[in-house]
């Protein structure tokens, strides 16, 4: 399949038949590498990885996914680039537009990001921002159709802080007919826009109360209290004890729910070992799936 947008910088870019599509897409080439299957779509393109910010997941799974598609990834840090002495973002997206066929950025501010985009010639993918991390929810709801055979009409419960992820998911939630309700602290909720602009295709509630959120849940999710992005560190008073997901909390949603997170976890914090290591928990299914979604996403912008 091909999308029509030259860039993935949020998932509110993509249609729903294209999101869909994705994730069907991601599937397959999953159970195509179990069975020692893969085509080199990818081959003699290479892939520009820029980094200010530490990475485990992104760096990894995007590095592995070009090399089984048959391309090649370079791993750019901010330090390696003549942005640290002054270059502009312009300068830098048009100078790398004449080298490579693609490039991934993960960076401070999503504002970057679009200048990113706007001045460079080749597809240019959010590998995360303080505003988005859509090649996250791409991995969950592949990991969510994957357990539960489906998407449309499902519930799923946010706890915690409505961060970048949370952003992104519900604009997820939005393009695959999921309700979604989510349990911030006052003050901590997500983008009000993001939440306006899905109120027109799915169910999204705002809450202050994590009993709530999780009743008739089929998938509860949370993240870490202090993102990469935050300079605060002290802001898990706010959140503890009572948006931790625990295995309490974990039975007010339907017996057969399943945990997601995207991590790093702090284990204690957001989450209690039990409930990370349990049999709800999907979490290193969902790790994996960030390389299948990921080399769907790229072969599909690629794709002409």
């Amino acid at each position: 399949m091909k999308v029509k947008t030259k860039d993935l910088l949020t998932l509110n870019e993509l249609s729903k038949n294209e999101l869909l599509g994705l994730v069907n897409e991601s599937i397959k080439l999953k159970k195509d590498l179990k069975k020692g299957i893969c085509k080199p779509l990818l081959k003699n393109k290479t892939l520009a990885m820029i980094f200010q910010k530490p990475s485990t997941r992104t760096r990894v799974s995007f590095e592995t996914g070009v090399f089984q598609l048959g391309g090649y990834a370079l791993n750019l840090s901010a330090d390696d680039l003549q942005l640290k002495r002054g270059e502009t973002i312009e300068d830098t997206a048009k100078t790398l537009s004449r080298y490579v066929d693609m490039i991934m950025a993960r960076v401070y501010s999503h504002d970057e990001l679009e200048i990113l985009a706007k001045n460079s010639t080749v597809p240019v993918i959010n590998g995360l921002s303080d505003s988005f991390h859509p090649c996250q929810i791409l991995a969950d709801l592949m990991t969510i159709k994957e357990k539960k055979k489906k998407l449309e009409g499902l519930k799923i419960a946010w706890i915690g802080d409505g961060n970048n992820v949370c952003n992104s998911l519900i604009y997820g939630c939005a393009k695959t007919s999921i309700d979604i309700s989510i349990a911030t602290p006052k003050g901590y909720e997500p983008n009000s826009a993001v939440v306006k602009e899905s109120k027109k295709l799915v169910d999204v509630q705002l809450l202050n109360d994590p009993v709530l959120a999780v009743k008739n849940a089929d998938v509860v999710v949370t993240d870490t209290f202090v993102s990469i992005h935050h300079q605060v560190t002290d802001r898990t008073k706010d959140f503890l004890p009572k948006f931790q997901v625990n295995s309490n909390l974990m039975k007010k949603a339907n017996h057969d729910a399943i945990f997601l997170h995207c991590l790093p976890a702090k284990r204690g914090q957001e989450v209690t070992s039990d409930v990370i290591d349990g049999p709800q928990s999907v979490i290193w299914d969902e790790a994996e799936n960030r390389l299948h979604a990921q080399k769907a996403l790229m072969a599909s912008l690629l794709r002409v």
